[in-house]
C-alpha cells in the first residue's frame, strides 16, 4: 500500500516539474501562461483568408479578414440560377438576370392583376409557381393572399366577365377595407399607363395631417374665447389654474371646432395627395367648399404642377386618372 502511494506522489511531482513548477500559482496565472494567443475565432489552419460557401441557393460566402479578425459576407453571385429562383431574360443577350425582391414583387402583382382584371396571362403556370415560391422563400408578404384579397380579385374577375358576385356597395366596402389595411391589391401607389387607351392611373391617399390642420383655426379661436370667458366669469367667484380651466373646456372646444369647421368654414373637406399619374411628381387635391365658395365634390379636376397634364380624382376611391384629350 505504501509503495503504491509513493508511486502516485512521484508521478504528481514529475508532472509539476514538467509544467514549470507552478504548484502554488493561481488558476488565472496558469491560464494566462498558456493563453498567449489573442481571443478570436479558432481555425484549423493559420491561413490569412478562408472562404466557406454555406448557402447553395443564394451563393453567399463567409470570408475571414485576418487584419480585422472578423467574418464578413461576400457579395451575392451575379449569375441567376433558374432552377432555384425566378430570373429575367435579357432580350438582347439572352442571359439570365438576377432581380431584386422589390422587382419580383412588382412582377407578381402585375401578373395577378393582369390575369384577374384583363384575363391575360403574363407568366405560365411554371414561371408563376417559381416566382411565388421564390418570394415566399425571401419572406415577402405579397406572395400570401388573405381571404379578403382573394375575394377582391375574384369579384373583379367576375365583374369583367359580366357575372358579378357582389353588389357595387359590397365591392366598394371591400376595397375600402383593403385600402385601409394597406393592401397592394387595392392600392396602386405607383402610376400605371395603358398602351391601348393611353390613360395613366394611380391611387392617391388621404392627407390626414393637413385635413386635421383645417380644424386648427376654429379650435384656436374657441380656446381663446373659453379662457377669456372663464377668467371674466369664474375668476371673481373662485380662482382656478389656467390649465385646469383649459382641461374643463377641452371637450366643448373639440366639439365646437368640428361643428364650425365642417358646417361653416370647410364643409365636406378632404385632402388627397399622391403622385401625378403621368410624371409621378407629388400632387395635392382639396375636396369641399371654403366659406360658402363651392369646390370639388365627387370628382376633382386638377393640372399637374410639373408636366401640366390634366387628371381627375374620385373622392370616394381617391383613384386618379389622366383625362383623354378630345381630338
Amino acid at each position: 500500500m505504501g509503495l503504491r502511494m509513493n508511486t502516485t506522489l512521484l508521478s504528481l511531482a514529475l508532472a509539476l516539474l514538467s509544467s514549470g513548477g507552478d504548484a502554488f500559482s493561481t488558476p488565472g496565472a496558469f491560464l494566462s501562461r498558456y493563453s498567449t494567443r489573442a481571443a478570436g475565432p479558432l481555425f484549423m489552419s493559420e491561413n490569412p483568408k478562408k472562404e466557406i460557401t454555406f448557402d447553395t441557393k443564394t451563393q453567399k460566402e463567409l470570408t475571414y479578414d485576418a487584419a480585422t479578425g472578423r467574418f464578413f459576407e461576400t457579395g451575392d453571385s451575379e449569375e441567376c440560377i433558374p432552377d432555384d429562383e425566378y430570373c429575367a431574360v435579357d432580350k438582347e443577350t439572352g442571359e439570365m438576370i438576377r432581380l431584386t425582391v422589390e422587382e419580383k414583387e412588382r412582377i407578381f402583382l402585375d401578373a395577378l392583376q393582369s390575369y384577374y382584371v384583363s384575363g391575360r396571362q403574363m407568366l405560365n403556370d411554371e414561371e408563376f409557381d417559381l416566382l411565388k415560391e421564390d418570394l415566399a422563400w425571401n419572406g415577402s408578404d405579397v406572395a400570401v393572399l388573405n381571404r379578403q384579397e382573394a375575394r377582391f380579385l375574384a369579384a373583379t374577375q367576375a365583374y369583367l366577365k359580366g357575372e358579378p358576385i357582389m353588389s357595387d356597395q359590397e365591392f366598394d366596402a371591400l376595397k375600402s377595407e383593403l385600402k385601409a389595411e394597406g393592401s397592394k391589391f387595392a392600392v396602386d401607389t405607383e402610376p400605371k399607363c395603358y398602351v391601348d387607351t393611353g390613360i395613366c392611373k394611380v391611387t392617391m391617399q388621404e392627407d390626414k395631417f393637413r385635413t386635421n390642420l383645417l380644424y386648427l383655426p376654429a379650435g384656436a379661436i374657441l380656446t381663446i374665447v373659453w379662457l377669456a370667458l372663464g377668467f371674466e366669469i369664474i375668476e371673481p367667484i373662485i380662482r382656478l389654474n389656467p390649465l385646469v380651466l383649459l382641461l374643463l373646456g377641452a371637450y366643448p372646444i373639440y366639439q365646437g371646432a368640428i361643428t364650425i369647421t365642417d358646417d361653416f368654414i370647410f364643409p365636406n373637406n378632404k385632402i388627397a395627395y399622391g403622385p401625378c399619374p403621368s410624371c409621378e411628381v407629388n400632387q395635392r387635391v382639396y375636396f369641399g367648399d371654403i366659406l360658402g365658395v363651392e369646390g370639388f365634390n365627387d370628382v376633382a379636376t386638377a393640372k399637374c404642377t410639373n408636366c401640366k397634364t390634366q387628371f381627375q380624382v374620385q373622392k370616394n376611391t381617391l383613384r386618379a386618372s389622366t383625362v383623354v384629350r378630345k381630338e
